[in-house]
């Protein structure tokens, strides 16, 4: 058996103009990571990334720790389909109509404007995009030029094809990613429903990983989630 681990990137810019890029916060959680796995000499033999600057450069950062502690970390492969749904388009596109027909969705998008603060903010955006994402997975909305949910499903599913089979058994890898492509891997592992799998995008911690034990014709669930690396509260965060 082979072991797979997939790292959710570290924290991201949150409601800044350019999110796909770490926070000082995120830079440190990436850090962490890197030294708590090359502490316990965790061997890796193939590391790839997704495509987003949140994705590489939280790997860039474990790489970094590796190397400062004298050990190899594998050349970085980078691949599309490890990248993360088009959750903005999906808001940008879908709002405007929803907020004309839809008055549930018009009442979450009044109070995420009017939140007093960033706190408040963060909480009435999450049910906003919870509620409109929702709409996009049952295919309710159907944005145009935006990749489709059973689209996404089968981009990460080739990915996943495409990276265990290039290497060896007993191989031990990770793909830096998103919380997305995660959710489809354990949607593989243990059958979930698309809602069930949407749900389980939204519970992986920043710079969390999932371990995945593979073989020709196994693809299973070992941990979801994990983040012992990280201590304290001020440390966990979703976004």
């Amino acid at each position: 058996m082979s072991t797979l681990y997939m790292i959710r990137h570290a924290q991201a810019s949150f409601l800044q103009e350019n999110y796909d890029k770490l926070s000082a916060l995120g830079a440190q959680q990436a850090t962490i990571l890197g030294k708590y796995w090359a502490t316990r000499k965790l061997k890796l033999d193939r590391v790839a990334t997704g495509p987003c600057e949140r994705h590489k450069h939280t790997t860039r950062i474990v790489a970094r720790t590796y190397q400062a502690s004298n050990q190899n970390f594998p050349e970085l492969q980078q691949l599309e389909e490890f990248d993360e749904y088009q959750a903005e388009a999906v808001l940008k596109r879908a709002l405007p109509e929803l907020l004309a027909t839809d008055e549930s969705i018009a009442k979450l998008q009044a109070a995420f404007k009017s939140s007093a603060s960033n706190v408040e903010q963060r909480k009435h955006f999450q049910k906003l995009f919870e509620s409109v994402i929702n709409k996009w997975v049952r295919a309710e909305i159907s944005p145009k030029d935006v990749e489709s949910w059973q689209e996404f499903k089968i981009r990460v599913y080739r990915g996943l094809k495409k990276f265990l089979n290039q290497g060896q058994r007993g191989e031990t890898v990770a793909i830096f990613t998103s919380g997305g492509p995660i959710a489809i891997a354990m949607q593989t592992a243990l059958n979930l429903s698309d809602e069930s799998a949407l749900g389980v995008s939204w519970m992986s911690q920043n710079c969390s990983w999932s371990e995945f034990l593979y073989g020709a014709d196994r693809f299973t669930l070992s941990t979801f989630n994990s983040h012992p690396h990280l201590e304290g509260p001020a440390m966990l965060t979703y976004r």
